[in-house]
């Protein structure tokens, strides 16, 4: 149960993150909704699509790409969130509501540096689970 926890957590935590880039970084749009309460959910939503695509895909492009994080001392990881941001846009499209990112420099890559930033902030408030 602590694992569905951490998981419910972490979506809220990038779902504020997601909303903290919409407000900081031009380019970065997420659907608007008629109430307060639908645009919390379409946040939230768009927070487990960027949750799950950090869970399932970033390993692997981590692992395909792990000579380039080591040539450029970690900051490839940038490009790589950038670019995750922007499967997340294009995952979200097939929706009615979703994630909107303009283009790849500058609003992927400050939307990802943002969202890192405040992620890793936030995270140290999560719970943890049992080791």
């Amino acid at each position: 149960m602590g694992g569905v926890k951490e998981f419910l957590a972490r979506i809220g935590v990038t779902a504020i993150a997601v909303w903290l880039a919409h407000l900081m970084v031009s380019g970065i749009e997420v659907t608007a909704a008629d109430t307060w309460w639908q645009q919390v959910l379409i946040y939230l939503g768009v927070g487990l699509v960027l949750a799950l695509v950090q869970m399932i895909i970033k390993p692997f492009v981590k692992a395909l790409t792990f000579i380039l994080y080591i040539l450029t001392l970690g900051l490839f990881s940038l490009v790589v969130n950038a670019l995750l941001l922007m499967l997340v846009g294009w995952l979200t499209s097939h929706f009615e509501w979703g994630l909107q990112v303009e283009s790849f420099w500058p609003s992927a890559v400050l939307g990802a540096l943002v969202i890192s930033i405040i992620t890793g902030i936030l995270s140290i408030f999560l719970p943890r689970g049992r080791d």
